[in-house]
């Protein structure tokens, strides 16, 4: 669905508040110096401390992928991780993460500390992240979310980016790539160095993308900017700013219900030429949207025991996700309101006429999380506030499209909106909402013994939508307003210099999204009335896990268990034929299981990897549908795959290197009642380069190759659109409750992409 378009601009920071010790630092800087993990090599697993499952990916691995790869396929190895993409290149936003069965509106996503998942569905778009060239790392908390993190929902873990720093001496990256449906992608990075005596330093990136889409008409673009301003001086100090902005216009990939993948396969797809009265015509559902996130993480050493870490941030953005459809002269409404004639452009003699349905998101977002780190004695006290506030103005508008299929305005803008005779915008939905977001914590790590350390923290975080229905009606102002406790506790011991045991247990809770709240209107009456009497998803989960760190081989093993109350389950339905987000509310859940992962390096500059996952996920009570009940009591919970194995690895002698990353997914169930579901499929992603420098001169310049889902099955890849039941039931009191189809993703085809990278 659309990404609501958000993005972000960030609070000014001072950058160089100590000049003198600034000036003295660039002085005596040396050379860009970067440890993480193993540095012989680094592998998949870099080491990790904290008293929960924690994985990640580095550099090291990111080089040898696709450039175009965002950072849900980044991650896709990782235990837990199962990723949905609908395209190859990463490009498209309809694309899918879940972790442990929960889907990606109860995943946390931070990019340099700032969150990025949409103000009003929860959801994150990673095609609107930073470019792979400036990702210093990817972490995936599977389970227990840090609590000093500004996230709402994070029962289903964090996915944290870290941006590479700005280097200390001048230079450059140009990379050029070429593959598979006309791609065409190039990227440019220059970094100042330190800028004379003020120790500052920053990079700037572009990078443009293109590529036909892989199945059906219809083709995506990508312009994007990185940028990061950094100053350190004195005991730790730190101040940056960094800046994503992206612009794109990608087709969205229509999802098939199963009746439909068995008819016509990879061919469900949007039309390649346009006939008068097609709604289905490919530039009708092209969605531009413009995004801008800034993020300004500042660490300051106030004395041997003190220190500060404060994050600001601003989002904005704006885009559309259209459909086409068609609009009659006569019988519209307006909320409850019946219409008079409408003037339609391009009507034919019985008052028809084909337009693109707007449905556009208008976003604000800021904010700032602050936190005081006080060490004293065995104890490290931290205490922090976290504020947020954001406007979401969504628009379900109508206008014209030419006689040749090309809309008059693809990005939904109001000047161009067909309007009532009395002058008012012609809409189904239109509404603005205020979100303010405010919570606590404080928590406390002892170090009982040197090595025994018991965390124990609490988070209280409150959430209000304020919103306005502006469509005539019923509804006029809504308002909900709800507060979560948030106990945790955690324990690690280390049993030697290389083992180390953990366990945890953390409270997370999700807030039902702003567009529950709102009456939705079709044909003049209420067909969804938006309610206030909701209740937060509450969850507790626990952790036990063994973690080994050694020179050659490293290794994880955690189990975990959850259970909800209020399960919220995301779903996209269809309404007046845009695609909307929307919830279930699933009752009570269960889950338990295992994740794995093993690294081993038996080597120099060989690294293979294997992770895996068993996930026991079932629905504790029959789900309430109107006066009845689907039997739904010890059934299979939806989107969550009993069995995930991963196994890649990466090669590098000084000359060739390569990566492999082979992905295996189990059954999905896509309705409460397990009456549908899709089968277990496997992908293979591989590559292979050469480093060319020596050959040509000493700069760093290399040729790769990588192969996208190689073996190329045909498959569906995970369920977009849940429902309760696709056969029609018989309730527990006896009535027959009508079935619904689900929607899936299909499973991305092979590419082949070349990329030529040179340093300067």
């Amino acid at each position: 669905m659309t990404s609501a378009r958000r993005a972000t601009m960030a609070f000014p920071v001072l950058l160089a508040a100590v000049p003198a010790m600034a000036a003295t630092v660039a002085d005596e800087a040396p050379a860009d110096i970067r440890v993480v993990g193993h540095p012989d090599p680094e592998g998949l697993l870099p080491d990790q401390h904290a008293a929960k499952a924690v994985s990640a990916i580095s550099t090291d691995f990111i080089s040898k992928q696709a450039p175009t790869l965002n950072a849900f396929q980044l991650v896709n190895l990782l235990p837990g991780a199962n990723v949905s993409s609908t395209d190859p290149y990463g490009l498209s936003v309809s694309s899918s993460l879940t972790l442990r069965g929960l889907g990606q509106d109860e995943i946390g996503v931070l990019m340099e500390g700032a969150p990025q998942n949409d103000i009003g569905y929860y959801y994150a778009y990673p095609s609107q992240f930073a470019d792979a060239e400036n990702v210093r790392q990817v972490t995936l908390a599977q389970g227990a979310v840090d609590i000093d993190s500004p996230t709402v929902g994070g029962a289903g873990g964090l996915l944290s980016l870290s941006l590479d720093d700005p280097k200390s001496k001048f230079g450059g990256l140009v990379d050029l790539s070429a593959g598979s449906y006309d791609q065409r992608r190039a990227f440019v990075r220059i970094d100042t160095g330190t800028i004379g005596a003020t120790g500052l330093k920053a990079f700037v990136s572009y990078s443009y993308s293109r590529a036909d889409n892989w199945r059906g008409a219809g083709f995506d673009t990508r312009s994007h900017v990185d940028a990061k301003l950094l100053n350190e001086w004195g005991d730790g100090n730190r101040a940056s700013v960094s800046v994503s902005f992206n612009d794109a216009n990608n087709s969205l990939y229509p999802s098939p219900t199963l009746a439909d993948w068995r008819a016509y396969g990879r061919g469900f797809n949007l039309d390649r030429h346009y006939t008068d009265g097609d709604t289905n015509y490919w530039r009708l559902s092209r969605s531009p949207f413009r995004n801008i996130y800034v993020s300004a993480p500042v660490h300051l050493t106030l004395s041997d025991r003190l220190a500060l870490d404060s994050t600001s941030y601003l989002q904005f953005g704006y885009g559309n996700s259209p459909y086409g459809t068609q609009l009659s002269e006569d019988g519209n409404t307006l909320g409850t309101e019946a219409l008079g004639p409408v003037a339609l452009p391009g009507a034919d003699a019985d008052g028809i006429a084909t337009v693109l349905g707007n449905f556009t998101g208008d976003q604000f977002r800021g904010g700032n999380v602050s936190k005081l780190t006080y060490q004293v004695g065995a104890h490290t006290i931290t205490a922090g506030l976290w504020f947020d506030y954001g406007t979401d103005r969504v628009l379900q508008t109508y206008t014209a499209v030419r006689d040749d299929g090309h809309p008059v305005d693809p990005w939904g803008y109001q000047d161009h909106a067909i309007r009532t005779a009395d002058g008012r915008l012609l809409a189904y939905e239109n509404e603005r909402t205020i979100t303010v977001t405010k919570g606590f914590f404080l928590a406390d790590s002892i170090a009982v013994t040197p090595r025994l350390t018991v965390d124990v923290g609490f988070k209280g975080v409150d959430v209000l939508h304020n919103g306005r229905n502006y469509l005539p009606g019923p509804q006029s102002k809504v308002r909900f307003d709800s507060f979560a406790a948030l106990p945790r506790a955690a324990v690690r011991y280390q049993l030697d210099d290389r083992q180390q045991l953990f366990a945890n247990v953390t409270t997370n809770f999700r807030a039902p999204d702003e567009y529950t709240l709102y009456n939705v209107y079709d044909g003049g009456a209420v067909s969804s009335t938006g309610t206030t009497d909701l209740k937060n998803e509450y969850s507790v989960s626990e952790e036990l896990g063994y973690r080994y760190i050694g020179p050659n081989l490293s290794a994880s093993l955690t189990g975990f268990h959850y259970h909800f109350r209020n399960r919220q389950l995301a779903t996209v339905i269809d309404q007046g034929g845009a695609l909307m987000n929307s919830t279930i509310n699933a009752g009570s859940q269960t889950s338990y299981g295992v994740d794995g992962e093993i690294d081993w390096r038996p080597a120099r500059g060989m690294s293979l990897y294997v992770s895996g996952e068993y996930l026991h996920a079932r629905i504790d009570g029959d789900l309430p549908v109107g006066d009845d009940y689907l039997p739904t009591k010890g059934k299979h919970a939806v989107s969550a795959p009993t069995w995930q194995f991963g196994v890649g690895g990466t090669y590098d002698d000084g000359r060739l290197f390569g990566s492999t990353a082979l992905k295996y997914v189990g059954r999905q169930y896509a309705t409460f009642t397990n009456d549908e579901s899709i089968k277990g499929y496997a992908t293979l992603d591989l590559s292979i380069g050469v480093h060319l420098a020596g050959l040509i001169d000493a700069q760093r310049t290399d040729l790769r190759l990588n192969a996208i889902n190689v073996t190329n099955p045909h498959v569906l890849s995970g369920v977009e659109a849940i429902s309760t039941n696709a056969q029609d039931t018989t309730g527990r009191n006896g009535t027959v409750i009508a079935g619904s189809a689900p929607a899936y993703y299909i499973g991305s085809g092979r590419a082949l992409m070349v990329t030529l990278s040179r340093a300067f």
